[in-house]
């Protein structure tokens, strides 16, 4: 998919297509967060016992479902942890800064998002509230009072949020099928976290409407305000490779713990990534 990315897009068309998004976007995902609200409230799922008692049985249906392939499941959940998603598309710094601009601002929009809603409604795991034997954990047990929203839900709905209208085609065929696949995409990330026994169904999916509304918000930040101009100024590339550096380290460290193929794969892209912008940079 990156190959393609860079094949047909540049930093003109993804600037195009991001003064093209316009405000009735966020109208979609604020009536389905409005629709679950009501949903909790009819249902008296408002209180914290209630809102996992009303999914308790679906949860352990769908982690018993997906907790059938553990390897599976602990790759592609890793997707919803920013350094590795993002690694598959630091190439683009170099062909199309304009796509970084938005993200790094629709990141922090979602981080923000992320910590101050879970914080919030401090909602408890399921490892913290369920009976740990009627389900499947699969890697790390997580016991905290954070399973609402779902972080990893929200960072990938954001990535793909931007990542979707910036290289948005210009045939309508085109563009559905586009969506779908995105979209398509990301509900297969996020399910994961129910695979593995991080969160209940809810917490991913309110979790990926925020990031997607977080994704919106990044690129008319973007639109509205030159602060990340310089991402695309060949004289920072040094921060830049740098960064790669350290986050190769980082990467490694992750290799040296769980050996997740995906680890590899995303340590492969940063070393490319890495390797053309210093050539780039070496060249300018």
């Amino acid at each position: 998919m990156l190959n393609l990315l860079t094949k047909y897009a540049n930093n003109a068309s993804v600037i195009d297509n991001s003064n093209k998004v316009k405000v009735s976007l966020f109208y979609i995902p604020l009536f389905l967060l409005t629709a679950i609200f009501f949903y909790l409230y009819f249902a008296g799922a408002l209180s914290v016992e209630r809102y996992v008692e009303i999914q308790k049985d679906i949860f352990i249906d769908i982690n018993s479902t997906l907790g059938q392939f553990p390897s599976l499941m602990l790759n592609l959940t890793q997707l919803g942890d920013a350094l590795i998603f993002l690694s598959f598309l630091t190439l683009l710094i170099i062909y199309a800064p304009k796509f970084w601009e938005s993200l790094i601002s629709a990141s922090i929009v979602s981080a923000i998002l992320s910590k101050f809603l879970k914080v919030l409604f401090s909602v408890p795991r399921p490892a913290a509230i369920l009976d740990n034997e009627t389900f499947i954990i699969i890697g790390k047990k997580l016991v905290g009072h954070s399973s609402l929203p779902s972080g990893h839900s929200i960072t990938t709905f954001t990535i793909i949020t931007v990542l979707m209208y910036a290289f948005m085609p210009k045939k309508i065929s085109s563009k559905v099928a586009w969506v779908i696949l995105l979209i398509g995409l990301g509900f297969i990330i996020i399910s994961t976290r129910v695979g593995v026994g991080a969160h209940f169904p809810l917490d991913v999916i309110i979790g990926g409407i925020i990031g997607y509304i977080s994704g919106l918000i990044g690129i008319f930040i973007s639109k509205n305000d030159k602060l990340w101009a310089w991402i695309g100024n060949p004289k920072y590339y040094p921060f830049f490779i740098i960064l790669f550096m350290v986050c190769c380290v980082v990467l490694g460290t992750k290799i040296y713990k769980e050996n997740l193929l995906i680890y590899y794969l995303s340590m492969i892209s940063l070393i490319v990534s890495l390797y053309k912008i210093i050539y780039v940079y070496i060249k300018k």
